[in-house]
């Protein structure tokens, strides 16, 4: 019997690396969905599409290619043929990616490649409307939060051991527009499901958070 972990939150709240633990620990299969919208922003940058001209990433989507392919037991996605690796990950593309997200059709256009995969294995998807739109059917749904400095904290340190050195004070306003972005948005809003666990990890490191974690998906799940 397959199953599947809906874990949404915020950007830095440390939903990729929980994901890729509990897909470690429990043997199924991680979605990372953020890397598929950076990867629409990508595209759009490296072409010169405005992501606030929502009629020119419309225009745009059928030149974009993606594949999600999983090597060596990890997610990599191909952007038309080539390899995104860590190019998806700067706070510029988060920006792109957060904005191109709101905006319906590019929703559409990577809603069926998400709920697909889930039909053949039990996965853990992350990102911030998998328990709300992708799998309101989800077996186990954690929303994951952290304080807004937590989050900014993190994907500063984040950033820098990449090699991509930004001030804290500018990952922290970037971080707050896109949380204001993601919440309010008219489209797949940023918010928790109803029926969502709250996991706040601002004072908890990641074991803690993954034994919280676990702590849920058993009282959900016979693992």
């Amino acid at each position: 019997m397959f199953y599947k972990i809906a874990l949404d939150g915020p950007s830095g709240a440390g939903k990729s690396t929980l994901a890729k633990k509990i897909a470690q620990g429990l043997n199924i299969v991680y979605v990372d969905t953020g890397a598929l919208y950076r990867s629409i922003g990508l595209y759009m940058k490296n072409n010169g599409v405005s992501p606030d001209e929502a009629e020119g990433v419309i225009a745009a989507l059928p030149s974009v290619s993606l594949q999600m392919k999983f090597e060596n037991g990890k997610q990599e996605i191909y952007l038309c043929g080539e390899a995104v690796g860590d190019s998806i990950r700067t706070p510029e593309i988060s920006m792109y990616a957060s904005k191109v997200s709101a905006i319906p059709e590019v929703r559409t256009f990577l809603l069926d490649t998400q709920r697909d995969i889930a039909k053949t294995t039990s996965v853990i998807m992350d990102g911030r409307d998998i328990g709300t739109v992708i799998f309101p059917d989800a077996d186990v749904k954690i929303f994951l939060t952290a304080s807004l400095e937590a989050r900014a904290r993190r994907r500063t340190e984040e950033l820098a051991q990449k090699g991509i050195h930004e001030p804290y004070e500018k990952v922290l306003a970037e971080m707050k527009e896109r949380d204001q972005n993601d919440s309010s948005r008219k489209v797949a809003p940023a918010v928790a499901a109803k029926d969502a666990i709250l996991l706040d990890n601002s004072d908890l490191d990641l074991e803690g958070t993954y034994q919280k974690a676990l702590e849920i998906i058993r009282s959900r799940i016979s693992l």
